[in-house]
């Protein structure tokens, strides 16, 4: 794995363009829980609103930016549960800035932000059986898999199975 230098960071006003491109990406609700157009509108008051609080909010985002500043992507965590000290990762990176080692970066600080900051006992990722590249970054990070979920991801034409990818810190 290459050392890749990212720094993870809070939403700020002037994302709203990337958000907004991401979330609105056809490519990503594939992967992930949404699968409905956000407006620009809706993801303003997300930004105006989220407190960055894990604990009042139950899920935080961070935005992903290389070491020239640039923002590369979005790195969350959600579902966080304080009562079992665990919370689901997902990553979403630009697709012209993949394949670089950034999503490993990214994840591998949120997972230390995790384990020291919020002392959380594991983190898991739900990724579908058919995305080789995420199931091969969380296994290079210590995710192991510990179940299948059938029929679980619905791309708008067909079922995919899921795996639920889990470390425990």
């Amino acid at each position: 794995m290459k050392n890749v230098a990212v720094r993870l960071r809070a939403l700020e006003p002037e994302d709203l363009d990337m958000l907004y491109a991401m979330e609105n990406d056809h490519e990503v609700w594939n992967v992930g829980e949404n699968n409905v157009p956000y407006s620009r509108y809706v993801l303003h008051d997300y930004i105006a609103n989220a407190t960055a609080d894990i604990y009042a909010d139950r899920q935080v985002r961070m935005m992903v930016e290389n070491a020239d500043g640039e923002c590369v992507g979005v790195v969350d965590l959600v579902n966080f549960s304080p009562a079992h000290c665990r919370a689901e990762v997902s990553i979403v990176i630009r697709r012209d800035m993949r394949r670089r080692g950034y999503a490993a970066a990214a994840v591998s600080q949120v997972t230390a932000y995790a384990l020291r900051t919020l002392h959380l006992h594991q983190l898991y990722a739900v990724v579908a059986v058919d995305n080789a590249a995420s199931l091969r970054l969380f296994d290079t990070l210590g995710f192991k898999p510990s179940s299948q979920l059938k029929d679980w991801i619905y791309d708008g034409k067909s079922y995919r199975d899921a795996v639920v990818m889990q470390r425990v810190l």
